[in-house]
Formats: C-alpha cells, sequence, structure tokens
C-alpha cells in the first residue's frame, strides 16, 4: 500500500469548529504504596505509554500522612522513571482540611503531572472550586480528571463534563454502592453483578452519555477480583463493547495488559477501517461502496476513530498499522 497524500482524515472528517475529542490511553494503572508506585513506574517506562499512571495522594495516603505522600509523590514525578510524561496524580477532596497543601506540594514538583484526579466531588460547584485553587497555584495547564461517586455528581454530570478544564470523568464504583447506604447489594461491586444492577449500569450510561456529548474521556471503574484475569477481560470487553468507555482503571499490574488488550481493536477491524479510510481518500472523502455497502463522511469517521485506537494500543503488541500508514497519519 502506498502512504496517503491526500487530505488528512482529522481534517477532511472533522469540521475545523468542532470540539476535538480528547485521546487518552487505554489504561489508567492507579498505586499508592511507594513500592507499588515505583514498580508501576518501571513497567511504563518499559512498555511505553500505552497506559497512564496515576499516583495516589487519597485512598493510597496514609490517614495524617497526606503531606509526606504528597512529598513522594513530588520526588517521583520529577524521577528518572517518568520517561513518558504519562504520571498523574489523585488529590484529596476538595472539602479535606490539606487539599490546597498536597495540591501545591505536587504542583510544585520540577515535572508536572499530566493530569490531577479530583476524588469525591459533590457536584459541579466543588470541582469549580477545585479548579480556581489548582489555577491559582500556577496549575491552569494541568487537565483535571474527576471521580463520580456521589449523587450530586451524577446528578450533575453533563455540567461537570462541560467544564472547560476537565478531560476525563470516572465512574467510582465503590464509593458509589456505599452511598446507598446498604440498599444495592454487595454483588453490584463484583466484576459481573456492576453490570446487572439498574442503578449502577445507570450511573455508567450517564457518565458516558456525558463524556461523549463534551468530547471528553469517560473512564470505567475498578474489577476487585485481581487474580481473575477472565473476569477482567469479560468486564473490560463489555465497559468498551457495551457501555462505550475508553478507558479503564487497573489496581494491580497484572490487570494493566487484560485492559489494553480489551480495548484494542481487533485485526480485522483494523484491516477493514484501513481500506474504507484508503479508499475514502482515494475518492476524495465522496460516499463509496465497499463490499456492497454504503459508506460516507459518517462512517469514515467510525473508521478513522478505530484506526486512532489501534495506534494508541499498538505500543502493547496489539493490531499494528502498516509502517507507511503510521508515518503518513501519526508522525
Amino acid at each position: 500500500m502506498s502512504p496517503p497524500t491526500a487530505i488528512h482524515p482529522r481534517d477532511a472528517l472533522f469540521d475545523a469548529g468542532e470540539i476535538a475529542a480528547v485521546v487518552l490511553p487505554v489504561c489508567d494503572h492507579y498505586a499508592g504504596v511507594e513500592a507499588r508506585m515505583r514498580k508501576s513506574l518501571e513497567l511504563q517506562a518499559e512498555m511505553g505509554p500505552v497506559f497512564d499512571v496515576t499516583l495516589d495522594n487519597e485512598d493510597g495516603a496514609p490517614v495524617g500522612g497526606e503531606i509526606e505522600q504528597a512529598r513522594l509523590i513530588a520526588e517521583l514525578l520529577a524521577g528518572r522513571l517518568n520517561r513518558h510524561g504519562r504520571v498523574g496524580v489523585r488529590l484529596l477532596p476538595v472539602g479535606h482540611a490539606r487539599f490546597e497543601d498536597v495540591a501545591a506540594i505536587v504542583l510544585g514538583a520540577a515535572v508536572a503531572p499530566a493530569y490531577l484526579m479530583l476524588p469525591k466531588p459533590q457536584g459541579l460547584a466543588e470541582v469549580q472550586r477545585a479548579a480556581q485553587v489548582i489555577d491559582a497555584l500556577a496549575g491552569a495547564a494541568v487537565p483535571l480528571h474527576a471521580l463520580v461517586e456521589t449523587h450530586g455528581a451524577l446528578r450533575e454530570v453533563f455540567a461537570i463534563a462541560a467544564h472547560p478544564r476537565i478531560e476525563s470523568l470516572s465512574f467510582g464504583l465503590m464509593d458509589f454502592v456505599s452511598a446507598h447506604r446498604g440498599a444495592i447489594p454487595l454483588s453490584a461491586m463484583g466484576a459481573a453483578g456492576q453490570f446487572d444492577h439498574p442503578l449502577i449500569v445507570r450511573a455508567k450510561l450517564e457518565i458516558a452519555a456525558a463524556c461523549h456529548a463534551h468530547a471528553k474521556v469517560p473512564s470505567h471503574c475498578v474489577v476487585t477480583e485481581l487474580k481473575d484475569t477472565r473476569a477482567l477481560q469479560a468486564a473490560a470487553e463489555r465497559a468498551c463493547r457495551q457501555y462505550g468507555y475508553t478507558r479503564m482503571w487497573s489496581i494491580h499490574p497484572a490487570q494493566i495488559r487484560p485492559i489494553v488488550d480489551a480495548f484494542a481493536p481487533t485485526t480485522a477491524e483494523v484491516d477493514l477501517a484501513i481500506e474504507i479510510i484508503g479508499a475514502a481518500q482515494a475518492a476524495g472523502w465522496a460516499p463509496i461502496r465497499h463490499r456492497d455497502a454504503l459508506h460516507d463522511r459518517a462512517s469514515y469517521r467510525y473508521f478513522w476513530q478505530v484506526i486512532e485506537r489501534a495506534q494508541r494500543t499498538s505500543f502493547h503488541g496489539g493490531p499494528q498499522l502498516p509502517a507507511e500508514l503510521r508515518q503518513a497519519w501519526f508522525a
């Protein structure tokens, strides 16, 4: 296949005034204990930026030891293991007495975090308040992620997704279940049960819909069965294929590869996407007939996004794009 020389797919398929969708690695790996944080950074350095590492200063920090944890995180951000610039930090809730102190230490690191995760906002007002504090600490260039794990955040999820500082929203499954005071059974925290309970399903769909409406990244919640690879794989595939999530949390290094695999397109999907985009480009992006099916700019956008997803997951050894196409489209 000869390299395409016509209009780049992004320029042909998306209007100049259209909001560009945020693109992030498909896996967000959390670590809070020092040994696990260092191990996670080592693994990222080895595998490449196919997954993000989030250093945890909330649940991962000892109670009362948040300042010391923040200093350790600042040291790791600036260390040699942060080779790809894809290391974020989960802060304390904005209502915590040490929120500003921790944020100041993290933002004072020699290397800025790739993003800051805001846990447990009660709604849009707390996201706005956190953003104001972070901006005042010279963190205006750092994207914000937020966890939707309270009733208030879910109620205002579309407004939160619309906030210009927000890049991604994650579903906080366990806190959300606990917020129902025992009305949702424990089984809903499991890999399979979380896809069965109507209140959990509603929350997941609302978050995904809000993110896609505002070109942000919906990030799926944890699977707590650390060694059950089959359960993790099934949950990741459902999150990606049925619920519209484009990113997912990992809480153990063994979960990273299965998540990336589940979110990667298949070789057949990539091959078809290359055929369609190549034919569309050759036709000047006019409608085409391919295998007795009509395709136009609407389906071209879908197939281009398959190709972009293949590029994001190819570090892991997933479906590879031909070298000439990688050079032409992603150099």
